[in-house]
């Protein structure tokens, strides 16, 4: 589909809802800046790689539609043994496992506010405490600011550029990374398997015979794709701005990134812990899980076991885990100990892992009471769309909170919702001020209003506007 700036209608609109399927085609490569690792390519152009995504794969992909950048696409609603030797697996989780972070992240922060009918936590919870169940995310503030990709909203995504101005920004977590595997198995830090958006791959024309079409959960795709690459290969490429029409100041630093991968996450989390002398938490996802399980690169083994190596798979340990399947949270519940929290894209959505094995139920069954404590079962938090938050009108703006906050909160479980960003075109309608695609709007107005609805943290491209508004509702409150 052809880019065009969007009108007024569109502008705000958020991706993630469904409609007729249509294709999004990433950029086109660009030219890179000199870098000193990187120096200027001259090569034929390659042509862009191209997506028709289901509704399903819908992780921010207000990333492909905003702004004149990528045309959303339209979505219909997104063995190896982990153990060392004489190891047990994670065990089964029950009621105590279920309300350690909600009662972790609350009892940090004080009680939870909201509107009339959200749930709010007993005073007794204590601030700056861990709760009653001991461990958890203590000592860190609510609403919990998430540096979604690091801080994407300035760096390209997923670099360690990326996270660790997210740190200087006052991120309390960093998102690092969206976890997909190598050819040789190794995890890196990538959105997606297809790494033509993010990546100058295109760039390199002995990598161009790799270009090819894929079934990506149910969807034909074509591109790039890191299963097809060693790490080796992977660290000749360098990471690009993903959305340049919105962000056209990031694209300063396209050419100077390495794709991380997630050992040296873990490295580079416990130097961050050293250098700034307190706890630096993460919140990698599995992506794709289902689709890499079935090409013999199963993802949660892999995690597993390298969360294992660096004593990080424990119920206290400062690394949470996420993954749009159900089934793939549920699995690292048998495996580890870590923090869980199933992802949520938008009510009449299915969930890949649902799809692939005939499940009929959609995230709207997902987020009913029942459905909740289903998921408490296993985990101890969700991260919906901020849609299933405070749902949109025809024209973008928003309506009545729904009752998702105190739905969670009374199944045990805590709430970060996705993704919050300071441009226009990601904002709800009465947010926006004027129309250019990347120009900045009322942020603080939106967090304030998603504050006020007692949600316990919220992803975003921009932490440090993130770190003031959660200033003004404290003193606002």
């Amino acid at each position: 589909m052809s880019f065009a700036a969007p009108g007024p209608a569109a502008v705000g609109e958020d991706p993630h809802p469904g409609g007729p399927r249509r294709s999004v085609i990433l950029r086109t490569p660009r030219d890179m800046p000199s870098h000193p690792r990187v120096p200027p390519r001259v090569s034929p152009p390659s042509p862009p790689a191209t997506y028709d995504r289901p509704r399903w794969q819908v992780q921010d992909m207000q990333d492909m539609a905003a702004g004149g950048v990528l045309m959303e696409s339209g979505q219909t609603g997104r063995p190896v043994d982990p153990r060392e030797p004489g190891e047990p697996y994670g065990r089964e989780r029950g009621t105590g496992r279920r309300a350690l972070l909600g009662a972790a992240v609350l009892g940090a922060g004080g009680a939870v506010l909201g509107l009339s009918g959200t749930a709010r936590a007993t005073e007794a919870e204590g601030a700056g405490t861990a709760g009653p169940h001991g461990g958890g995310l203590k000592g860190l503030p609510v609403p919990t600011i998430i540096g979604h990709r690091g801080a994407s909203g300035y760096r390209p995504e997923h670099t360690f550029g990326s996270y660790e101005l997210a740190l200087d920004l006052g991120a309390d977590i960093v998102e690092a990374g969206d976890l997909v595997p190598t050819k040789d198995g190794h995890l890196v830090c990538r959105h997606e398997p297809e790494i033509g958006g993010t990546t100058d791959v295109a760039d390199h024309p002995e990598f161009a015979g790799r270009r090819t079409t894929k079934t990506l959960d149910g969807v034909s795709t074509t591109g790039w794709f890191t299963e097809d690459f060693t790490l080796a290969e992977l660290k000749t490429l360098r990471a690009v701005e993903r959305i340049p029409a919105n962000r056209p100041h990031n694209t300063l630093y396209d050419g100077r990134f390495e794709i991380p991968t997630f050992e040296e996450v873990l490295k580079w989390q416990d130097e961050q812990t050293r250098r700034r002398g307190k706890q630096v938490w993460i919140y990698p996802e599995l992506k794709h899980p289902t689709y890499f399980r079935k090409l013999g690169l199963g993802i949660e083994e892999r995690l597993a076991r390298v969360l294992r190596r660096h004593g990080k798979h424990r119920r206290t340990s400062p690394v949470l885990l996420q993954s749009f399947e159900p089934t793939s949270i549920r699995r690292m519940s048998g495996l580890v100990d870590n923090t869980l929290a199933v992802l949520l894209s938008d009510a009449g959505s299915r969930p890949w892992d649902f799809v692939a094995t005939g499940d009929p139920r959609t995230v709207a069954d997902l987020i009913t009471p029942e459905g909740l404590k289903e998921i408490a079962g296993y985990a101890q938090g969700i991260g919906p769309t901020l849609d299933l938050i405070i749902p949109k009108d025809s024209a973008g703006r928003l309506t009545r909170p729904t009752t998702l906050v105190a739905d969670a909160h009374r199944a045990g479980l805590i709430l970060h919702p996705y993704t919050m960003r300071n441009e226009n075109p990601f904002l709800p309608a009465e947010f926006r001020r004027g129309t250019d695609p990347d120009g900045y709007g009322d942020a603080f107005g939106a967090f304030a209003a998603y504050f006020a609805t007692g949600i316990d943290g919220v992803f975003t491209d921009n932490a440090d506007t993130g770190v003031l508004a959660r200033e003004d509702f404290r003193k606002n409150r």
